[in-house]
C-alpha cells in the first residue's frame, strides 16, 4: 500500500483549488443576467383597459395614490369599475390581491380578471385599512 504524504496531500489540494478558483468567473457569467436586460422586464407590467366579461378592468403604474402609498403593488395599481383591487407583487415576481390572496398569478391583467370571475357579479366594496 502507498502512503500519501503531507506535501502530496497540500500539492493536490492547491492544484484543485486552483482548478475552482479559474472555473469559478466562468460559472458567475452563467448565472448572471446579461448586462442588456429587455427594456420592457424593467419597465414593469404592461399597461391595461378593458371590458372583462362586463366589468371594466384596468391597471398601470401608480404614483403613490394607492393603499399605504403604493407600496405593495410596486408602484402599479389595478381597478375594477373604477374601485381599486389591492395588489401585491411577490418576490418571486407574480402577483396576488385580496380576492386571490391565495393564487399567485404571473401579471397584473391577469389577477384583476381572475379577481372579476371571482366576484360574480358583485361590486368592489373598497379596502379600508386601519
Amino acid at each position: 500500500m502507498s502512503t500519501i504524504t503531507r506535501r502530496q496531500a497540500l500539492g493536490v489540494a492547491a492544484v484543485a483549488a486552483a482548478g475552482i478558483a479559474a472555473a469559478a468567473p466562468a460559472a458567475a457569467r452563467a448565472v448572471r443576467t446579461p448586462d442588456a436586460a429587455p427594456a420592457a422586464a424593467a419597465a414593469g407590467p404592461a399597461a391595461f383597459d378593458e371590458v372583462f366579461e362586463g366589468r371594466r378592468i384596468k391597471g398601470g403604474p401608480s404614483h403613490g395614490g394607492g393603499h399605504h402609498g403604493g407600496h405593495h403593488g410596486g408602484g402599479y395599481a389595478v381597478h375594477i369599475d373604477g374601485e381599486e383591487l389591492h395588489v401585491m407583487r411577490n418576490a418571486d415576481g407574480t402577483w396576488i390581491s385580496v380576492i386571490n390572496h391565495y393564487e399567485p398569478l404571473a401579471t397584473p391583467r391577469a389577477v384583476a380578471r381572475a379577481a372579476v370571475r371571482e366576484l360574480k357579479g358583485a361590486p368592489l366594496v373598497p379596502l379600508t385599512l386601519v
